[in-house]
Parts: C-alpha cells; structure tokens; sequence
C-alpha cells in the first residue's frame, strides 16, 4: 500500500460537477492498492497517518498529530501511485489492484482510519473521474509505502 499524504487548509472532491467530500484543517490521503497489500498494512499506515506528528504546536513546531489537531481525513483512491515508469514513455499501472481486490481493500481501509481518528473520513468515489481540490499547508507532503518502511 502507496500514501501520499498532504497537511491541508481546505480539500474537496467533485464527481460530475458535484462535491462530495470536503474537510478544512487535515490530511489528504491519496491511497494507492496492490495485491499483495494486506490487513497489516492497512493497520499499520492507518495508525502512521494517524499518528505522523505533522501539524505545528504553539511554538510553531511539527509536534501535533490530526488526532491531537482535531483534523479530518479525505482518502482518495489512486491506483497511479504504483506506476512503473522504468521502461519507456507510458507508465504501466501493472502492480496497481484491479477493482476486484482493490476496493474492498479501500472500503478496509478507510474504516480503520475512522477508527484511528474516532470521526468519519472523507471519500472519492472509486473509479471515477475526480477532480480533487486542496490547499497543502506548509507545505507538507509525505509519501508512505507499507513495503518500504524505511522511507
């Protein structure tokens, strides 16, 4: 599992015109899928976003969690996050899930992270064409690859 993970002012997701998720102060998570991915790894990068210490304290330190900050979460799927752009021009989307495996995966996904956050998390809708609007904050980006821990 793939996360790029954004501090936000403001974000919102439109599907045909129509917004369908929106937050202010928080993170957006862009979540990427593989078949490998499993419910350990949903566990773990759900409890590191939750906890990544990323929002500043009073002395203006990144010290404080989106827990601790009172923050929301939107998860947008984004199965781009496992191109391959090894060989060629076009990236291949080969290592990303097919909705099949993907989406229940999501679906687990987003359910323990409401959980780790005690509050209900933002969506995309899966497969659609979204247009995803935000406001970084800082700004701050991290990327999180459950098989690569060291990053």
């Amino acid at each position: 599992m793939r996360a790029v993970v954004q501090r936000v002012s403001w974000a919102h997701v439109t599907v045909e015109g129509k917004r369908i998720s929106e937050i202010g102060l928080g993170l957006l998570v862009l979540l990427g899928i593989e078949d490998e991915d499993t419910q350990e790894d949903i566990e773990w990068l759900s409890r590191k976003i939750s906890n990544l210490r990323i929002f500043n304290d009073p002395e203006g330190v990144m010290n404080r969690s989106v827990i601790e900050e009172g923050g929301d979460a939107i998860v947008v799927s984004q199965f781009t996050l496992h191109a391959s752009t090894k060989k060629g021009n076009r990236p291949s989307y080969i290592r990303a899930s097919k909705p099949e495996v993907a989406i229940p995966l999501y679906e687990a996904f987003v359910r323990q992270l409401e959980e780790d956050l005690s509050r209900k998390v933002g969506t995309g809708i899966f497969g659609a064409d979204m247009k995803v609007s935000l406001l970084n904050d800082g700004p701050v980006t991290l990327f999180i690859d459950t098989k690569n821990k060291d990053l």
